[in-house]
């Protein structure tokens, strides 16, 4: 064997590994892209269904994966009773449709990828009369983050963990008091790993920052608060958006979404780098930015849906060169594919713009509601709905839909995770293995 051989073996083994890890939401680089070929294109309750297993509790976070081990989070629900739930209820200054509990049990759980079998259901934590959250959310929505063998949880205010992820022993918690915020809504933002940090956004109605912990031990390493003038009515001030991680200039920049505004800051010491204002209302976003063509794309805002393109590379400062004024998703997150971005928005019209202009080449409407990000794998963009059916369609400058694929394992927030050559699929109820037997 040649040294060259050698060389090329040792460049590509790595990359062999990367292909079946997921560590995080939307994927390793948070694109929602997967790599690989042979998913699944069609399936069904009866078609290219490896295996299916019932969930434990409730949860909407996806499932990440690193080196066979298969991790999502839950959370075991004791409602309150009517009378606890109007009490409680008379502090609650909103209008949203909410879920009260008398406790709730947060969880981490391995499922074997092979069997769809629960290896290890772990409590991590247990709190009594916890914030309530909107009906649409779950106790156990951000996703984990897996890691050299580590798994790193967010509950939002209810506290963050890491776990041995072999063995299921938790490493630490950390529910410090310092972290605690008015979600309103419930926890959304899933957290993001930096160098030894683990990053978190906690934007309430009540204060916001973003957060680092130190991976090792769970302590607090910064706390920086949001420098940006907002809206005097505190249910405009929270956000649910999870930040991503881009390089300007050769450094490393959390690119990190909240209410009004979208803020860079350096990852290793919280400093506040930049700042810029959405320019119109901008409250209770949920969807996640991607990055590409030397800009940020972010949707901004839960009532009037808009979705910004945030030049960073070649600008003295970022700054916004085109919008989407209407229409722009409040969960699902933007897609890039090449040089188009692909949107799907909560009401089911789905939109194909040229990224570096914001131009319009199709706006369909699929009937439909949407909260998960679409996925891109195999030269297709997978849509899945809320009531378990995905929609796949194939990237271009006019509208085409290859297969519509429908489950009944009840309803689907949580985004596709890829295995091997199939993909993981969370329900309310389920989790699936689809793919080729």
């Amino acid at each position: 064997m040649t040294l060259r051989t050698l060389s090329l073996l040792a460049f590509l083994l790595p990359l062999a590994g990367q292909a079946n890890n997921w560590p995080q939401w939307r994927g390793p680089d948070a694109s929602g892209h997967v790599e690989g070929t042979g998913f699944p294109t069609e399936w069904s309750e009866t078609k290219n269904v490896v295996w299916k297993s019932k969930i434990p509790g409730r949860g909407h976070s996806s499932p990440v994966v690193e080196d066979n081990l298969v991790w999502m989070t839950t959370a075991y629900e004791t409602p309150a009773s009517e009378e606890d739930m109007k009490k409680r209820l008379q502090s609650n200054t909103g209008s949203q449709p909410l879920t009260l509990l008398a406790t709730v049990s947060l969880r981490a759980v391995r499922i074997d990828p092979k069997t769809g079998k629960v290896l290890l259901n772990v409590e991590v934590f247990k709190k009594d009369k916890p914030q309530w959250v909107h009906k649409m959310n779950s106790y156990a929505s951000c996703t984990p983050w897996l890691e050299d063998g580590k798994l790193y949880c967010h509950f939002g205010a209810m506290g963050n963990a890491c776990l041995d992820a072999k063995t299921g022993k938790v490493l630490w918690r950390n529910d410090d008091k310092k972290l605690w915020v008015m979600h309103e809504n419930g926890p959304g933002s899933s957290p993001i790993l930096s160098g030894d940090h683990m990053i978190l956004h906690l934007d309430g109605s009540d204060k916001q920052s973003i957060v680092a912990l130190r991976k090792d031990n769970g302590k607090i390493a910064w706390q920086t608060k949001r420098s940006g003038k907002m809206n005097s009515n505190p249910q405009l001030q929270k956000a649910y958006s999870t930040p991503i991680l881009v390089k300007i200039n050769g450094k490393d920049c959390v690119a990190s979404p909240a209410a009004d505004w979208i803020y860079g800051y350096d990852p290793a010491s919280g400093k506040e780098l930049w700042k810029v204002p959405y320019g119109l209302l901008g409250f209770s976003n949920v969807a996640r930015p991607v990055v590409g063509h030397g800009m940020i794309y972010v949707p901004t805002c839960f009532m009037k849906g808009e979705v910004l393109a945030i030049r960073y590379q070649g600008v003295p400062k970022p700054k916004v060169v085109w919008r989407l004024s209407r229409g722009g998703p409040k969960m699902p997150s933007p897609l890039l594919v090449g040089n188009e971005l692909y949107l799907v928005n909560d009401a089911g019209i789905a939109m194909c713009l040229d990224a570096q202009t914001g131009e319009m080449h199709w706006r369909e409407r699929i009937n439909a509601q949407f909260s998960a990000s679409p996925t891109y794998a195999d030269g297709k963009i997978y849509l899945c709905d809320r009531k378990g059916a995905t929609t796949v369609l194939k990237p271009g400058k006019s509208y085409k839909v290859l297969a519509h694929n429908q489950l009944d394992g009840g309803e689907h927030k949580a985004s596709l995770t890829p295995y091997g050559k199939s993909f993981l699929v969370r329900t309310e109820e389920a989790i699936y293995r689809i793919g080729r037997k």
